[in-house]
């Protein structure tokens, strides 16, 4: 092969690999995704293991003395909300301290609320919650907007062989309004609610507890919540 026709065939190979790398997507930003809000994973925002009374054992739960973290409040939602009971004990892996719902005899909800900042649930906010369930019983997202409307998630967890640490994409989850009140779902999925805002979150057991031994009821202890805060 003489020179010239090794040039031109040099020359026409650099032209292709040229035009093949510029047809490559662009690398995602440092912290981001491809096709994703480009801020990477937000950072823990709460983190709840609720507390124990020194007597311990099993009690009706009474939000101002619940919690371990004094950033926030606990609000108990439903007819049966004062039904709620607290049992376990801190740091046994068998039964940790955890609300249990076995004696609502109507559907039950808890939220936590940051006492100084909102949070914003958008891009890859998620839940993150140690459960354990009997029956057919399991605990999805609940969460109150900064205009007051709560929303409860098609997304569900509960293990119903032992306490498992699960996790919820607030990304993946389509939302129903719900009566606070009565426990009650609502119309149909809200289409784009704006998480951007949200004032309290927590979880709600749409299914009345059947009361002591198996049979239908869900238990809920550590909580973690990742997202970004925003002043109150």
């Amino acid at each position: 092969m003489t020179r010239t026709r090794i040039a031109a065939l040099s020359f026409v190979l650099a032209i292709s690999a040229a035009a093949a790398f510029a047809q490559q997507p662009a690398a995602p930003a440092a912290g981001g995704r491809a096709g994703g809000p480009g801020r990477g994973r937000p950072p823990l925002f709460f983190k709840e293991e609720w507390k124990q009374t020194e007597k311990g054992g099993e009690h009706p739960v009474t939000p101002a003395e619940a919690l371990s973290n004094p950033n926030l409040e606990l609000k108990l939602y439903g007819p049966a909300a004062k039904e709620f009971l607290m049992t376990g004990s801190a740091g046994d892996e068998n039964n940790p301290t955890h609300l249990w719902t076995g004696m609502c005899t109507s559907p039950c909800a808890a939220t936590l609320r940051d006492k100084a900042n909102m949070v914003d649930l958008s891009g890859l906010a998620r839940i993150k919650w140690n459960t354990k369930m009997s029956g057919f019983h399991q605990v999805r997202p609940l969460i109150k907007l900064a205009d007051g409307t709560y929303l409860v998630g098609d997304k569900a967890d509960g293990s119903s062989t032992d306490w498992l640490w699960s996790e919820i994409s607030f990304a993946d989850v389509k939302w129903l309004r719900v009566d606070i009140a009565t426990g009650v779902t609502k119309g149909n999925f809200v289409a784009s609610p704006d998480l951007t805002k949200v004032d309290e979150v927590g979880y709600i057991d749409l299914l009345p507890g059947s009361g002591h031994g198996p049979g239908g009821w869900s238990d809920v202890a550590q909580i973690e919540v990742y997202g970004r805060p925003v002043p109150r």
